[in-house]
């Protein structure tokens, strides 16, 4: 099982927020906390050990106290390379951790029972890799690792190029772990001003 203490967390900080007009999106403040602070303050009390994939100065997370890596495949090469940097620094400095979960750093209403969900949902299924699932949409970015499956992504990202999630989630058993997205979606994503608006109003009534 993907107990607490068997489970990191990588948190993806490694795009480029284009859509957010170039800016970085993880230090955008939605009410009066990063939106990246919002992300691990869900995972905390998830998982034994969280990791940052962030490319570009280290230092602007510095006051989240929580270690950062960069992606070592060039060429932002997507989210991959980024569960990629982060499945290698757990394996380096956290050897008895077993599983990973990942997750985007524009989602500020992560739900608390991710793992435990996910986990669920794998073990149900007798899978291998377990995605988190929305309003019948998929989340690939959102899901639950073995951390034994690193070198067969470091093998297809670096030998064969692939770059989009769901192909490699398609060698391996997936099991899909369901969230309501009433009232809100709880994977819902800040992209754009807009979205970022958005989320004010849901965390404003979150907190009435």
């Amino acid at each position: 099982m993907a107990e607490r203490s068997s489970t990191g967390a990588i948190v993806l900080a490694g795009g480029r927020g284009t859509r957010m007009g170039g800016v970085d999106k993880a230090s955008q403040m939605l009410g009066a906390t990063p939106l990246i602070a919002h992300v691990l303050a869900a995972l905390k009390t998830q998982c034994a050990e969280m990791v940052i994939n962030a490319n570009g100065d280290a230092a602007r997370f510095a006051a989240l106290g929580v270690p950062v890596v960069p992606d070592d495949v060039p060429d932002f090469a997507g989210p991959l390379a980024g569960i990629l940097a982060g499945l290698d620094y757990l394996v380096a400095h956290h050897p008895d951790l077993t599983y990973a979960v990942s997750a985007a750093t524009d989602t500020p209403f992560l739900p608390v029972d991710l793992v435990e969900k996910l986990d669920a949902a794998r073990l149900s299924a007798k899978a291998e890799i377990a995605v988190a699932r929305s309003n019948n949409i998929v989340h690939p970015t959102f899901a639950l690792w073995p951390i034994d499956l690193r070198a067969d992504l470091r093998e297809a990202l670096i030998d064969e190029d692939l770059r989009r999630v769901t192909t490699f989630f398609s060698r391996y058993r997936c099991a899909y772990a369901d969230w309501s997205a009433e009232p809100f979606d709880p994977f819902f994503n800040v992209n754009t001003p807009a979205d970022l608006r958005i989320a004010e109003r849901i965390l404003a009534g979150r907190k009435t």
